[in-house]
């Protein structure tokens, strides 16, 4: 009761308000601070998921090295050479047209059943339904 008597209630309004400011202040830095910290441990992760498909890839391709050299026991070098290559060119052939025919399936990336519903319900407001 004494700080309403000495500063008055104006003043007391006053103070409350700066002290709530100053609580969202320090929420925001907070959440700010947490946000940076989450988004260095992503890009980190990010980074490191990145060098992982590098090495990925060389292994793939010594995995192919090594099935080339086992075919090379039967076969002339030159033969498991081609098979391999052969084989490495099918699968990419097969995954390109499966990606095309996916892509084509998506476009136009409209939302074609929502457009719809929406004219259905626009129809059902205008006409009172």
């Amino acid at each position: 009761m004494s700080l309403l008597k000495t500063n008055g209630v104006g003043n007391a309004a006053k103070e409350f308000v700066e002290r709530g400011r100053s609580i969202v202040r320090l929420e925001i830095e907070l959440a700010l601070l947490e946000i940076k910290t989450k988004l260095t441990r992503i890009g980190v992760g990010i980074g490191l998921a990145a060098g992982a498909a590098v090495v990925a890839v060389f292994a793939v391709g010594f995995l192919f090295a090594t099935i080339a050299a086992a075919i090379a026991l039967a076969l002339p070098l030159w033969a498991s050479l081609l098979i391999v290559s052969a084989t490495l060119f099918g699968i990419t052939a097969a995954l390109a047209l499966l990606g095309v025919r996916s892509i084509k399936a998506g476009t136009p990336p409209l939302p074609e059943e929502a457009i719809a519903e929406a004219k259905l319900t626009t129809e059902a407001v205008v006409n009172g339904h």
